[in-house]
Order: C-alpha cells, then structure tokens, then sequence
C-alpha cells in the first residue's frame, strides 16, 4: 500500500511528492505553498465538471445505441439519422464564421511545413533522438532503408550501393535549388564570391549561409520552402574524397516539431511511472536531460544537440535551431491515476495532472536567461488527445486558464493543439476550435482512434467492415477533407499547425515516398512520422509541395464551392451491408486483428512498453499503440455482437496467435510466454479487450491495460521501458 503525503487537500504518492518539490519546483518561480493549494484547487475543483463531461458521452452513447436498436431492419435512414443527432446534441449549431486570434506561435507551429514525430517520453533514448531529429542525413536515409527500392546487403559498405545514393541524394538537390546551369552532380567544387554561391542557382536567394573558409568551405547551407539543406564538404571523408566536390553527405532539416507523449503510446499506470514520464519533460525542458547509450560494443552520452551557427552571405552571423520544437501530449479526460487522490480519497483524473505539472515543468524553458531554448516566442505547447466535441475543448481551456493563472503565466500562454480523433468532435471541429480560439496552435486527423471511435458509436448499427477497407470508406475521405478545409477557414494558416496522421509501416520507406506526399497535396503543415529518418524522408515531400501556396488554392476553392465534403458524407456509416464473408475472409480478419492485440498487449502489460513494432499477419512490421489496439478489439468485437463470428473461434484465434507473438519474442530474455497457461495478465488483458469491447467507454483500451498492468506490477518485475532502452 501506498503511503500518501498529505498536499493541502490531496494525497499525493511520495515519489511525486518528491519529484515535484525537489525537481519541477526549484527554478520555477513558484512557491511549493502556491503550487500544491493551486493543485488541490484544481483537482478538487474541476474533477467534478470533468465527471459530468463523461457521464455525458455516456448519455449520447446510449441514446445513439437506442435508436440503432430501434430501427434495426428497416435500411440506415441517413436524414433522419442526421437529424437524431441533432435533437440529441450530439451535433451542435454551428455559429458565425470566425477566424482564431492565436498569438505569438513559434515559425515551426505558424509558417514552416514540416514532419512531425511523435514518442513515448517516457523512453530518454527515444526523446532525445526525437528532439535531435530536426537535422537528418539525406546519405544515410537513402543507404539505410528501402528507399531506393531495395535495402543494403549485410556486410560492409557497399561501394555500388553508395554510388546510387549519391546520385539520388543529388538529384533531389537539384529539386531543392537548382543550379542557373547544369547539375550539382557535375559541380568541381563550391565557393563563395561576393556573398553569392559559385556556381550560381537559379535563384541565388536560396543560398543563406556557409561554414568555414569562403573560398573552400566546409558547408554550405541552401533554403525551399522555409526548410534548410546543408551540403557537408569534407575531402577526407570516404564518401567526400572521391567525390567531384568532395561533397561528403546532405543534411536535410527534418523534424520540426516532435510530440513528446504521455499517453497512447506509454504505458503509466501509477505515481512511478508518471514521475519517469514528467522527469523526462522537465529534463527536455531544461535542457539537460542525457542517457548513457550502449551500442556496438561502445558506451556514449546522448544529450540534446546545440543550435548551429553559419556565416550569412552578408557575413553575419546565421543560427539554425539545432532540435525540432518540442510539443508534450497530456492523457486526456477518461482516465484516473493513482498518483494523487482528491479530497475525497479518490484517484484523480490523470488529465488534470498531467496539466498542471507538464506546464510546471516548461515554466522552466521560459525562464531560461540564455543557452538553449525550445520556444523562441515563450509559449508552451500541449497536445491534448480524445476530446469529444466543443463542451469538452471548453473545459480544457478554461483548465489551462487556472493552470496559467496559479503559475504567473499570462494568458494563452499555453497554446492547445486539438486532436481530431473523435467523432463527436470531427462532426463540430469548427465548434470545437472556437472553444478555444485564443490558444488553439494545432489540428490534427488521427485516423486510427477516429476508426475506433466510428466502430463503437455506430456498434448496435450493424456489422462493420474490415479493418484495412476503412481507409477507402466515405466518411474517411469526407473526415480527412474537412478537417483541412474547417482549418484553413477558421484561419489556422499562417497561426497554427494542420496535421495528418501516422504512416505506421517503419520498414517501407519507398512506398512512404511515395504514397506520403498526399499529406502535404492535401493542405496538411505537418503530417506523422514514425522515426527521425522517416523524418528526413518525409521532409522531401515539403521541398517538393509549397503547403502555404497549396493550402491557399484549397481555400479560395472551399470559398467558391463550399467544403469538399459535408455532414452526410462525414456520416456515412461503414457498414458491411449484407455482405456476407467467405470463411477464408473472416478467419484472415480475425487472426490478424487477434495478432496485433496481443503483439502489443503482450509488451505493454508485462514490460511497460506502451508503443511497438508488431508484424501483422504479412509479416510486415506495423507500428501499434493504444490507438491500433482500439480498432482492432472493437473490430472484433462489433462482429462477435453481430454475429459474424463466433466467441470460441475467436477463443481459438487469440489462443492460436498468442503462440505466433510467443514464437516472435523468443529472443527477448525479458519476455513471459502466453502459452501454453493462457492465464496471465496480458492473454486476460488482450481477451477482456475483445471479449468486453463493446462496454468499454468509447472503445478505448486504457482501462482494461491499466488494471492488467498494476496486477503485473504487483506481481512483481516488470520493467518500465525507459529502464530496458
């Protein structure tokens, strides 16, 4: 049992305690007495609201579930569906148009396209690759990966495979910035003359800065579209030496901005977990968090990486931030922790502490006299995940409000970042972000969660489709369409961040190239990535798609003929119609849905790893947080409701797989097997995902892995995963 230190009107678990009083206070400004009666206040205070807030997505759960129920077999009526939701106030009056009045926003957030990671923070190893991802050699991401269509051989270096990157990564700066004559594959040499590059670009305002001597430099540094390339000239080095230029790698600005994230894909279930998590924030925010890192028989300290400083072609000084901005995700509004109890002696809602206490922690970047910073205009980015219409973007920013006014901040201070991954807030985005038009700083289609959350509220509908036929359905056209197009008519452009979602396959970087520049194509300032040289890649597009001049071509379109997608089609249910499956058809579903639960379950209950890499049922490695594990169980579970399958099929299924993820962790000295007991906590946890899906709250997985995950703990080792990196 926990032996709580009293705070005011809060039990709070010792370590926290600590943490805050050693750790996040000192160097804040604020005083220990302030903060812990603003905290109490707080949790206290805005517990309750919160609660009704829930209760209210029960409510519409509930009354949407009705109605399916009591319309069963008379055909989907869309108008009157339509027009339930409506009386229900599920969908709310959309108000007068407006434009948000966001202030002081970083040039990453306002007016540079660019990728985005997202990482477990809880992971030190990961965080800091993450911030360090906003530079990226070109060289290695197309040596390292398939991008040029097939991966290196093992061995040594491959001469002939280094001869095609360089022409690659060459060609592609031909793209960047084009010399006035000819290629920089038949450059001799680069110098600069006059504060003008040699030889000359077609447009010499592309060339922003060099390093070292003018006439021989070590670097020179070229600009498109807001985003930096450095040409690194090293004669020594083994690519540089035989190379016309001795041009030894091209460094592209990759990951301008990183979500540092406390929820979906970590896994803290208690006062020690959290402390790991906001320990790691508070590190990233000062400046001074390292790990110790040990790889090919050698050990190194990470650390964050300084900014960079060239020579301007005028012969000043020019510095280049040298990490991306770095953005934190709190939990959202469903889950409690144990960290902190309320007056009452119940555990408060986990939300409300990340909150306060993440926002404590960056008070520390704003405070900082010099060296390094994130924000360059003083703000404080929060992502906040699963909200569910307007009502619920309300209560955040006027939690945030009290947050800014116990730590002296001024307002809007903390800029939101609204994740559009609901369908209740999908259906009133614009509603949504006049909720909060003074700080909102980010949109953002989460595909995956908003594919759980279609499931479940239309579960008592009917069965669904597959999972992979999602991506081609009506209402995700429509979704992904009108979260660009609410956007730019709310006056995001030029003030905010409009993001689309992960590309979750890390091994298939070609079909990345590919496939990924729609993001930018379709108005999106960042899109997701899922590693610094996904990043890299990924950043190609944004050379190659102008987002500013693309998202004002959307806009004067939607002006002209109105939104590219309305209501109707946002609502379009998908549904399997009648279809009837093949055998072949249902059990492929079922295994494969089956596999990816418990090849991320598995790891989440047992080791505290909230975010894998799980191979499907191809064999292709998929990356699965909370928000795949969704889809998948209420997948599973909206055909076993339906009757589409069996309960001992997917018994069998489940058993079946969890020999498969078994065979797959074999090499993991830290890994328990499911079978052939089938009775730990993480086979329970993945079954109670599928078996209880439907009465789960909205679907979500947390309240399912948190408790399986304490009795792990409880157990005994379990290693959370920053500790196993």
């Amino acid at each position: 049992m926990t032996e709580y230190v009293r705070k005011h009107q809060l039990s709070v678990d010792p370590e926290v305690a600590h943490f805050i009083d050693t750790r996040a206070l000192p160097g804040s400004g604020v005083a220990p007495e302030a903060f812990w009666q603003a905290f109490s206040n707080l949790v206290n205070d805005l517990g309750p609201r919160q609660r009704a807030l829930l209760e209210r997505r029960a409510e519409l759960q509930q009354a949407i579930d009705a109605w399916h129920v009591a319309t069963a077999g008379q055909g989907h009526d869309a108008t009157a569906y339509h027009a339930f939701l409506g009386e229900i106030g599920y969908i709310v009056p959309e108000g007068l148009a407006f434009e948000i009045d966001t202030e002081n926003t970083d040039p990453e957030i306002a007016h540079v396209p660019g990728p985005q990671l997202v990482v477990p923070v809880m992971n030190a190893r990961y965080a800091l690759n993450a911030a360090n991802a906003r530079w990226g050699s070109l060289y290695d991401a197309l040596y390292g990966t398939d991008a040029l269509g097939d991966t290196p051989r093992a061995g040594g270096f491959d001469e002939a495979r280094g001869a095609r990157v360089v022409a690659a990564a060459k060609a592609m700066l031909d793209e960047i910035a084009p010399l006035a004559r000819g290629g920089h594959a038949d450059v001799q040499g680069y110098r600069v003359e006059a504060g003008a590059l040699v030889p000359a670009l077609r447009d010499p305002a592309q060339f922003v800065g060099y390093r070292g001597d003018a006439g021989n430099p070590a670097a020179i540094v070229l600009k498109n579209n807001g985003l930096h390339a450095i040409v690194e000239i090293d004669s020594e080095h083994r690519i540089g030496r035989t190379d016309p230029a001795h041009v030894a790698d091209i460094r592209l600005e990759s990951a301008m901005t990183v979500i540092m994230d406390c929820e979906d894909s970590v896994a803290a279930v208690d006062g020690e977990d959290k402390v790991l998590a906001w320990g790691n924030w508070l590190g990233l925010m000062q400046g001074d968090l390292s790990e110790t890192v040990q790889k090919g028989g050698e050990s190194f300290t990470r650390r964050l990486n300084p900014d960079l400083e060239v020579t301007a072609p005028d012969g000043g000084a020019l510095v280049l931030k040298g990490r991306a901005l770095m953005l934190v995700r709190n939990v959202g509004l469903l889950m409690t922790n144990p960290a902190v109890l309320d007056r009452d002696g119940n555990e408060a809602y986990e939300g409300l502490l990340d909150a306060m206490v993440t926002t404590l922690c960056a008070l520390h970047d704003l405070k900082k006299p010099e060296g390094m910073r994130n924000s360059v205009t003083g703000s404080i980015y929060a992502v906040q995940p699963k909200l569910h219409g307007p009502e619920e973007v309300a209560f955040v920013d006027a939690m945030f409000t009290r947050i800014e006014a116990a730590l002296g901040l001024a307002p809007n201070t903390v800029k939101l970042g609204i994740m559009d991954e609901e369908r209740r807030t999908s259906v009133n985005l614009a509603e949504c972000i006049r909720a909060a038009r003074h700080r909102v700083a980010f949109i953002n289609t989460g595909f995956l969660d908003r594919t759980g959350d279609e499931i479940h509220t239309a579960m008592e509908a009917g069965p669904m489709i597959p999972k992979g036929e999602m991506r081609n359905a009506v209402w995700l056209q429509a979704y992904e369409d009108r979260n660009v197009d609410i956007g730019l008519a709310c006056g995001l452009r030029g003030r905010a961040q409009i993001g689309k979602g992960m590309w979750a396959m890390p091994d298939r970087m070609a079909e990345m190239l590919e496939v990924k520049v729609n993001h930018p194509l379709a108005g999106a300032s960042t899109a997701w990535v899922p590693s610094p040289t996904a990043a890299t890649l990924h950043a190609i597009h944004y050379h190659r798609v102008d987002v500013p001049a693309r998202q004002a071509e959307i806009a004067a379109t939607v002006a002209s003929g109105g939104p590219r997608a309305g209501l109707d089609a946002l609502l379009t249910l998908p549904l399997a119609a009648g279809r009837n499956f093949s055998d072949e058809e249902i059990t492929r579903e079922v295994e494969n849905n089956a596999q990816g639960i418990l090849g991320y379950v598995v790891r989440w209950v047992d080791q505290g790893v909230g975010c894998s890499k799980v191979p499907n049922i191809d064999d292709v490695g998929l990356m699965e947080d909370r928000a795949t594990c969704r889809i998948s169980a209420q997948g599973l579970a909206n055909w076993l409701h339906h009757g589409v399958v069996g309960e001992d099929q997917v018994m069998a299924a489940m058993k079946k797989m969890a020999e498969v993820v078994d065979r797959q962790n074999a090499g993991d000295p830290a890994y328990e097997p499911m079978a052939p007991g089938f009775d730990g906590e993480a086979f329970r946890a993945a079954c109670d995902l599928v078996f209880q899906g439907r009465a789960q709250p909205s679907g979500y997985t947390e309240p399912v892995l948190h408790a399986r995950r304490l009795e792990r703990k409880a157990r005994g080792w379990a290693a959370p995963q920053a500790r196993r990196a």
